[in-house]
């Protein structure tokens, strides 16, 4: 049982836990460059700054911005921008002084404090970001959900999820903020505070799906099968076109034995637009287990196996084609490898088993046509040369046989098995030109590898 809620948090994590990224403050005004009733000395170093900066020529502009200084300290855009070119030239010391005298002249400028901010988090200065960036909060409430994120890196959980706390009553719940939380939980093991969010999230909106999957999933991390199985029932109850629910259910039906269901279960999932495909070969895997041990709901199978038939996905349609190839059932075995190389065509181990069908199925005139293509792409492989022999073998080209062969044979680097099938190939060709000198050689050195082995 344990198994199979490891399983199942593994699949239902692939759709429930995409990545997330933290967006990016973007303002839509510029910081107000208003120098007041300057002379025209002044106003030229200034421009002079802010053009040698543009060029990057970090240091001229500090001498420009300095000479401003001189004329006139008291103008704080001059300290921004001298923190800023100071924080290009790495002299952090200085830049962090200029910034902090441009607050002080102007303790409620954005702007200011949100290149300080930027500056001590450049720095990994988390404590003085964290107080500063409490000076931004009033300004956009993108600044509490960094706030949050400092509390998460400085290990202040209590105080982060505080935050976000607040942040998802204001605003609602976002995948951003679940990610910061779920590293909270994650780094100090509150589970159950985790679940309790959880449940409340669920009370708070009975409708909304994601809150009930989350639930589910946690559920299903924490070996509680039976609140996972109740709360996914609910979900279908108050949602009976949810498709992704029943991911979490084929499961729990399979271990209740509600086997009717759970095929149906697994047959949503499978037909699905909305569940990715790493979900459904999951599913499809466990479909063709269910059905190898219980043969006679095999029926279900191909109909599904109708449904993927057409799957852009190669991992699904090969294991469809095992499925079939260990059931026995080589043609239909060969009809899902054809259809994965035709979606897969650098797939070396799929093409190998479809030309090894088409030996097995006597299908030689394939198999030739094949392999010798496949040898202009891996002229090193030694079982495409064995391939091409054994089915100019079954053609009655023996001449070519023996030259593919022998040609095959200085490709082969420690496999004795190989290289006895590759003797015994060789006889057969010599035998049917006669050659039967040559004919016994190949089957002796054959024999000699099998009985050494």
């Amino acid at each position: 049982m344990k198994q199979n809620l490891h399983i199942l948090v593994f699949i239902f994590g692939l759709f429930l836990f995409p990545q997330a990224t933290y967006a990016q403050v973007d303002f839509n005004k510029k910081p107000d460059d208003d120098l007041g009733n300057v002379d025209d000395k002044f106003q030229e170093l200034f421009y002079e700054a802010l053009k040698q900066k543009g060029i990057e020529n970090y240091d001229r502009s500090v001498e420009a911005l300095l000479k401003c200084i001189e004329i006139d300290n008291s103008v704080p855009v001059l300290y921004f921008e001298l923190g800023k070119n100071y924080n290009k030239l790495k002299n952090f010391g200085a830049a962090e002084d200029a910034l902090k005298k441009a607050i002080k002249i102007e303790p409620d400028n954005e702007w200011f404090l949100d290149e300080l901010y930027g500056f001590y988090a450049s720095q990994n200065d988390f404590d003085k970001a964290i107080k500063t960036v409490k000076q931004l909060v009033k300004y956009h409430p993108d600044y509490k959900e960094d706030l949050a994120s400092l509390y998460v890196q400085t290990k202040k959980y209590k105080d982060a999820l505080k935050v976000l706390d607040e942040l998802d009553a204001e605003f609602g719940i976002s995948v951003a903020r679940d990610v910061m939380r779920n590293q909270i939980y994650e780094a100090t093991g509150r589970k159950k505070d985790q679940i309790k969010n959880l449940e409340s999230r669920v009370e708070n909106n009975p409708d909304k799906e994601s809150n009930y999957l989350a639930l589910i999933f946690r559920y299903s991390e924490n070996n509680d099968k039976e609140k996972a199985f109740e709360t996914a029932k609910e979900l279908l109850k108050i949602n009976p076109k949810s498709q992704i629910v029943h991911l979490a259910l084929y499961k729990f039906y399979l271990d209740d034995n509600a086997t009717e269901k759970a095929i149906e279960s697994m047959k949503i999932v499978l037909k699905s637009s909305q569940i990715k495909p790493e979900a459904k070969l999951k599913v499809l895997s466990d479909f063709v287990s269910f059905v190898r041990e219980n043969p006679e709901y095999e029926t279900d199978l191909v109909e599904v196996a109708a449904l993927v038939g057409d799957s852009n996905n190669g991992k699904t349609l090969v294991e469809l084609a095992q499925y079939y190839l260990k059931k026995g059932d080589k043609t239909k075995a060969l009809k899902y490898y054809e259809d994965a190389l035709a979606l897969d065509h650098n797939n070396f181990q799929i093409l190998r088993n479809v030309l090894l069908l088409y030996i097995d199925l006597k299908q030689f005139d394939l198999a030739s046509e094949k392999s010798s293509k496949a040898l202009e792409k891996y002229p090193s492989q030694p079982i495409l040369y064995l391939i091409h022999g054994v089915a100019l073998n079954g053609l009655n080209q023996s001449e070519k046989a023996v030259e593919i062969l022998e040609s095959g044979l200085d490709y082969i680097i420690e496999d004795t098995r190989m290289e006895t099938d590759f003797y015994n190939q060789l006889s057969k060709a010599y035998s049917a030109l006669n050659n039967t000198a040559k004919a016994k050689t190949f089957a002796d050195k054959a024999k000699q590898l099998e009985t050494s082995n």
